[in-house]
């Protein structure tokens, strides 16, 4: 199988970050007077970028919540997220060896629906920012996942660093949730599917 490059999720996939986000979320919704259940989070909204979460999560609870509201919650889960990250490493167990050995073989990319600025935090700490060609965090497209917005958005960014068009379909995305693997898909990228939490993926895989 001959490979052009790969893109990552960010979140689940190299980074063990869910918890936190989830974490992050339920304490910023507590203080709206909101509950959020972990099983929740990870059946029904992991992939989503932090707009899309509280807004979905926020209609699925029949509240009405205009873009301003919004933007504060996004402000404030991310101070939190910042707060429980505690300046310490939330890599996988191997994930930065992975990452090196990686780049010296193919561009590589991040695709994600978390903020650039809590994805470079975080590479910059493992001093991995320079394996990656392309960074597309959530601010960097008009749609998030499960649209195909972020994984296209990386594939313009890895054309230009390479000098010329690379072809989706010679790229492999990672991703750990249906939402992104839908996203990849859309895109025109084959898929990794990495299985830890949410039963979901399974209809994924098989499909």
């Amino acid at each position: 199988m001959n490979v052009a490059g790969d893109r990552f999720d960010f979140d689940g996939v190299i980074a063990n970050s869910e918890p936190l986000h989830y974490r992050a979320f339920r304490d910023v919704l507590a203080e709206a007077g909101v509950t959020f259940a972990e099983p929740e989070y990870y059946a029904r909204y992991l992939g989503y970028d932090d707009v899309g979460v509280f807004r979905t999560l926020m209609g699925d609870r029949g509240l009405t919540c205009p873009a301003g509201r919004i933007a504060e919650l996004v402000s404030r889960k991310a101070a939190r997220l910042e707060q429980l990250e505690g300046n310490v490493s939330i890599l996988f167990p191997g994930a930065d060896v992975a990452i090196r050995r990686a780049a010296t073989a193919v561009p590589l990319a991040i695709a994600s629906g978390a903020l650039g600025a809590e994805i470079r935090r975080t590479l910059d700490r493992e001093h991995l920012t320079s394996c990656f060609a392309a960074i597309v965090a959530a601010e960097d497209t008009p749609a998030g996942k499960p649209a195909p917005d972020p994984y296209l958005r990386a594939l313009n960014l890895l054309s230009e660093a390479a000098g010329g068009p690379v072809a989706a379909a010679e790229c492999v995305a990672v991703e750990d949730s249906p939402w992104g693997l839908q996203s990849a898909r859309a895109a025109g990228f084959r898929t990794v599917a990495v299985a830890k939490r949410t039963t979901h993926l399974h209809s994924m895989l098989t499909s």
